[in-house]
C-alpha cells in the first residue's frame, strides 16, 4: 500500500506539474523524480514483490498456481516493464531538457510520463483487488 499510495500522491504533483506548466516547477519536478525512484518506488517495488513471494512460500494455502496469484504477477510484470521501458526513460528525456534550459521539451517529455503513471497507478489499484478478493479462489 505504500506504494498505491505513493503512486497517488506522485500521480497528482505530476498531473499539477504538468498542468501548471511552470518552466521552474517542472524542473524541480523532473530532478526530484531522479531521487524518488531510487529512494522510494524501487524499494517499495522490491517488498512487495518480496513479502509476496514470503508469504505464498511461508503459507500452505497460497501456491503459485492459484489463478488470483498469477493474475497479480501478470498486472504486477506490466507495471515493472511500464516503469522500466517507459517511465524512466521519459523522465531522463525531461531531466536532460530541463538541464539544458529546454524548458518546451521538459514538459513535452513529462505529459506522457503522467499518463504512464496513471497506467502504473491504476495497474496497482487492480492488484491490490485482486489480492483482497482473490478471484479464481
Amino acid at each position: 500500500m505504500v506504494w498505491v499510495g505513493g503512486a497517488v500522491v506522485l500521480l497528482a504533483l505530476s498531473a499539477l506539474t504538468v498542468r501548471g506548466a511552470d518552466p521552474p516547477a517542472v524542473a524541480r519536478f523532473v530532478r526530484t523524480l531522479r531521487v524518488l525512484g531510487p529512494a522510494v518506488l524501487a524499494p517499495a517495488t522490491i517488498a512487495v514483490v518480496g513479502f509476496g513471494v514470503w508469504v505464498v512460500l511461508d503459507d500452505e494455502s497460497w501456491d503459485f498456481g492459484q489463478t488470483w496469484i498469477g493474475i497479480a504477477l501478470a498486472l504486477f510484470a506490466v507495471a515493472f516493464l511500464t516503469g522500466a521501458a517507459f517511465q524512466s526513460r521519459a523522465a531522463i528525456s525531461a531531466e536532460r531538457a530541463a538541464d539544458r534550459g529546454d524548458d518546451a521539451e521538459a514538459l513535452r517529455q513529462l505529459t506522457p510520463w503522467v499518463w504512464g503513471y496513471a497506467l502504473i497507478l491504476a495497474l496497482l489499484v487492480a492488484i491490490a483487488w485482486d489480492m483482497v478478493l482473490k478471484p479464481g479462489l
